[in-house]
């Protein structure tokens, strides 16, 4: 019930209730009144009108305003409201504190500053800090920078909160700028604190303007044994760089982060990269910091790029085959009726497949072998369709369906190591030499195929496979030999069916390499604990030096003092049984327990296994062709394209590992209860 105005008199008494921070209780003669501090209307006041009435009105009246009016529902004190999370990710720009206070009856103000901080009442809107939330948003979900300049947008955050001063895309630019350089500076600060290696892969990006890009990111194992990854650099490649420049744009950036002396391995994309690259890389490192050598460093190539490559020379062979096939679908997908003659043939035959036909997206070739997959299944019926239907055109006949079946075959093996290789962007090093290794016994024995056709297509793959697998067999056995659950035996298992009568000679050059490497981690551990040398620098050089006129001293006193000493943690883990094979099996975790147990051998077990045997995702992987950027981050300027580029894929991680600490916590108080 509405009252008219009249002349107030304040009631002394304390009233309890939190609708009285919206209302001031007025007495004339022996009546109360409630009078609206924001609309100034006056409704019953009296104490047997309870205040149902009054938060009634205020729902109306602050929905009105924009007010929000959920507060209406919480208690009269609060309590410090906790940091704000978005997506997981923490934002530690100012923690509000919100107290309930009796508000003034405001009016919004198109010309308040943007940085003032505005209290509507117990409600608090920091200009500030949206500004930062913005930012992140476009940055999180990799939005446009234009995007703010939008009718619509301004539109939908004017009604969400009218204070807002929703800036132009320059500013927002430079807020983004802003969460960058903190964000890269946490990430510094992990890198330059990490007792360990650093691995780097290396991924070239294009546009369609054909402009060029480099991208390095980091893996590494941190202190408490997780896998982590960190881009570090997404650099725009001047159009003047030539291949052999390359190098030097690397290790620029490897030396802006301070890393260059903690490099372990480097991890290319493209297996066709020029392999002088690496060792200009080595050279630079020791110019630049001639106390340190990069003599260990290991030279790496995608595995899953190389299965690409030759997924492709068998595309690319069986083109003619491919086309008819596709034509074939596309035919029977012109019409209804096409679709129902197919259906009627293949009953004819007896087929009965659950396999329903799909035209392919030439570039990328999983959807080719799934096509191929499909059509095969009802060659009968093609048969039949190809006697009675004159204007079907794409027939096989039978001799390319053969071939078809054959290299379809092959393409059923890559893609579902393809699958796994690709399926996680960060994981161990020790999953990959399995599957590399039935690769390569798959196309020994697809070579010995009697079909000219088909053995010429496997030989130009295998030919690229061996130059991918001299490069990389040790790194890959390395990697599976720190694996506890299979050691040399699984070299010894592979080896066997790859190199037959000569496989004893190859395990022999595993099992030196092995041994090489872990004496420079014993060399480098006593040096570090002489205090010559950082935990994380670089290993000492196993390569010859004629300029070093006491090269082989180090390696001298290591093996003197080793004697002394007893067995080397190698001896002692190679000597020891097999750890027995589960599906929950998690390495990182074996090795954190037994740290104490191979002080030296868990140092080169945390770079070894912490190398990027792969790049890219099962997006790439299946892609034919280079990645390529969007038009709107490749029309931006380069700073601010890193900017972006980088802080996204920060902002993801640690919202993923925030969910999987999660996870985790959940995981250890169900077991717990």
């Amino acid at each position: 019930m509405e009252l008219s105005n009249d002349s107030a008199i304040k009631k002394p008494k304390r009233l309890t209730s939190v609708v009285w921070n919206h209302f001031e209780r007025i007495r004339k003669s022996d009546i109360c009144y409630a009078v609206c501090l924001h609309c100034q209307k006056k409704l019953s006041g009296s104490s047997n009108s309870g205040t149902t009435h009054l938060r009634n009105h205020l729902m109306r009246c602050l929905k009105r305003s924009n007010y929000d009016v959920s507060q209406l529902l919480s208690a009269k004190r609060r309590k410090k409201e906790s940091t704000l999370a978005l997506a997981g990710i923490s934002y530690d720009e100012g923690q509000r504190k919100e107290d309930f206070a009796k508000p003034l009856a405001l009016k919004y103000d198109h010309e308040v500053k943007r940085d003032e901080i505005i209290s509507l009442g117990s409600s608090k809107f920091d200009q500030d800090r949206s500004r930062l939330d913005l930012a992140r948003m476009i940055i999180l979900h990799g939005y446009p920078l234009a995007m703010v300049d939008h009718v619509g947008f301004k539109v939908f955050v004017k009604n969400i909160q009218p204070l807002f001063d929703v800036t132009s895309d320059g500013a927002v630019e430079n807020s983004c700028m802003e969460i960058y350089g903190k964000e890269k500076e946490k990430v510094r600060l992990a890198l330059n604190n990490l007792q360990g290696r650093i691995n780097v892969n290396i991924e070239k990006w294009f546009s369609i303007e054909n402009a060029e890009y480099l991208s390095l990111t980091a893996n590494y194992i941190d202190e408490d044994w997780r896998l982590k990854r960190k881009i570090l650099n997404f650099v725009t490649l001047d159009s003047s760089h030539t291949e052999d420049m390359l190098s030097e744009v690397i290790i620029n950036c490897l030396m802006e982060w301070n890393v260059d002396c903690k490099l372990f391995a480097v991890t290319f994309d493209d297996c066709s990269t020029d392999e002088g690259i690496v060792m200009k890389i080595k050279e630079q490192i020791s110019q630049s910091k001639p106390q340190l050598s990069a003599g260990q460093l290991l030279d790496v190539r995608s595995a899953a790029h190389v299965v690409t490559d030759i997924v492709q020379d068998a595309i690319e062979a069986l083109r003619e085959v491919t086309r008819k096939i596709r034509g074939s679908v596309r035919y029977i997908k012109s019409s209804k009726v096409n679709q129902e003659k197919l259906n009627d043939f293949a009953q004819q035959v007896g087929i009965n497949s659950p396999k329903s036909l799909a035209l392919d997206c030439p570039v990328r070739w999983n959807s080719t072998y799934l096509m191929v997959e499909a059509a095969l299944e009802y060659r009968g019926a093609f048969s039949l369709l190809k006697e009675h239907d004159p204007l079907y055109t794409s027939a096989l006949s039978d001799t390319e369906w053969e071939w078809a079946k054959t290299v379809c075959g092959y393409l059923k093996v890559l893609y579902e190591i393809a699958i796994v290789l690709s399926s996680n962007r960060c994981q161990t090093a020790n999953v990959y030499f399995p599957e590399i290794c039935h690769v390569h016994i798959q196309l020994i024995e697809w070579c010995k195929n009697p079909d000219d056709f088909i053995s010429n297509i496997v030989q130009k793959m295998k030919t690229k496979f061996d130059k991918y697998w001299n490069k990389c067999s040790l790194s890959l056995a390395a990697a599976v030999i720190l694996d506890p659950r299979f050691k040399v035996k699984l070299v010894e298992y592979y080896y066997s069916q790859i190199y037959g009568s000569t496989a004893l000679d190859r395990i022999k050059e595993i099992s030196d390499g092995i041994k090489q490497l872990f004496d420079a981690y014993s060399i480098c551990s006593s040096l570090v604990d002489q205090g010559s040398a950082l935990p994380g620098s670089s290993l000492p050089s196993m390569c010859s030096d004629s300029r070093d006129r006491l090269k082989g001293f180090d390696k001298f006193l290591h093996e003197t003092s080793q004697n002394q000493s007893g067995v080397s943690d190698l001896d002692k883990y190679l000597e020891e049984p097999v750890f027995p094979r589960n599906c929950d099996f998690n390495i990182l975790n074996w090795w954190k327990v037994h740290t104490p147990r191979y002080p030296i051998l868990s140092m080169m077990a945390r770079d070894v296994l912490g190398t990027p045997m792969s790049t890219g995702g099962l997006e790439s992987t299946f892609t034919s062709g280079p990645r390529m950027l969007d038009q709107v981050q490749s029309s931006l300027d380069p700073d601010i394209r890193q900017a972006l580029i980088c802080t996204r894929d920060w902002l993801q991680m640690e919202s993923e590992e925030l969910k999987s600490s999660t996870s985790q916590a959940i995981a250890l108080y169900v077991e717990a209860t």
